[in-house]
């Protein structure tokens, strides 16, 4: 199972998988059988290839009539640059049984986002190096129109020769807002965007495509992203709005000095 069916190449793709013993038998299950296994297919036959399979690695045991849902991301588990339909299957295998047991196929969609900025940058170095030359990699924007209406902004970080890192989904936008992006002297990338008629979302995102921090402004006056002579990078307009989206979120949402100032 999964909750969302369209994902951009690179995005994760979180699935569930829900395991219900109905053979009146106590069934085990050990981390080192590679029990689950997945496999993608696209309609038109295309087998997606494997870069690995995915592990489960715990040990669990399963009494009759009892459930258990495994959560596993396949994305790193899979190429699937080719954009279009796909279905996964999941099998499942019980050694005492000598049986293969096949989930009903879970059809998702690889869909093409649209880049509306990029920057290079260099990756910050590990305490000690000194010497090497500095890594560098490409931030970019993508905006995703899914099927239901919904626009969504996402980062995206890629090497120099466009091999992808990782896509982040930062969060839903409206159509006719540009969202603004500036990258501070640490190399986290800042974007502000508008999420509403009068409601900005603020996000910072570290070199490895990770969200640090998200924060939310009311438009009382235009909110906007302004950097320093010292790459240090601020928001400065509008009103900040405590929010239940906040990230890191506030022991209360009314405690304002519970969230870090960037």
């Amino acid at each position: 199972m999964t909750d969302q069916d369209q994902f951009l190449p690179g995005e994760a793709i979180p699935v569930t998988a829900r395991i219900i013993n109905r053979s009146g038998q106590t069934v085990k299950f050990s981390h080192d059988q590679r029990w689950l296994k997945f496999s993608i297919q696209s309609k038109d036959s295309y087998v997606a290839l494997k870069n690995g399979e995915p592990s489960v690695d715990e040990d669990f045991t399963l009494q009759s009539s009892e459930r258990a849902d495994v959560h596993l991301n396949l994305a790193p588990y899979f190429q699937l640059e080719k954009t279009g339909p796909y279905q996964m299957t999941a099998t499942v295998s019980v050694p005492e049984w000598k049986r293969q047991i096949k989930s009903e196929p879970k059809g998702f969609e690889v869909i093409k986002g649209a880049r509306v900025w990029a920057q290079e940058f260099g990756v910050p170095k590990s305490p000690g190096d000194t010497n090497s030359a500095p890594e560098m990699r490409l931030y970019g924007l993508q905006q995703a129109n899914y099927l239901r209406g919904r626009l969504v902004l996402y980062a995206q970080v890629t090497d120099t020769a466009g091999k992808i890192d990782k896509v982040q989904p930062i969060g839903p936008m409206i159509s006719f807002g540009q969202p603004e992006a500036k990258v501070d002297k640490m190399s986290n990338l800042h974007v502000l965007y508008q999420i509403g008629p009068r409601l900005f979302s603020y996000t910072i995102i570290n070199p490895d495509c990770d969200i640090i921090v998200r924060q939310t402004y009311d438009y009382t006056s235009r909110p906007q992203m302004v950097a320093d002579a010292d790459g240090n990078i601020t928001v400065e307009g509008g009103s900040r709005r405590i929010s239940r989206d906040d990230f890191p979120k506030s022991s209360t949402l009314n405690d304002v000095s519970a969230l870090p100032n960037p």
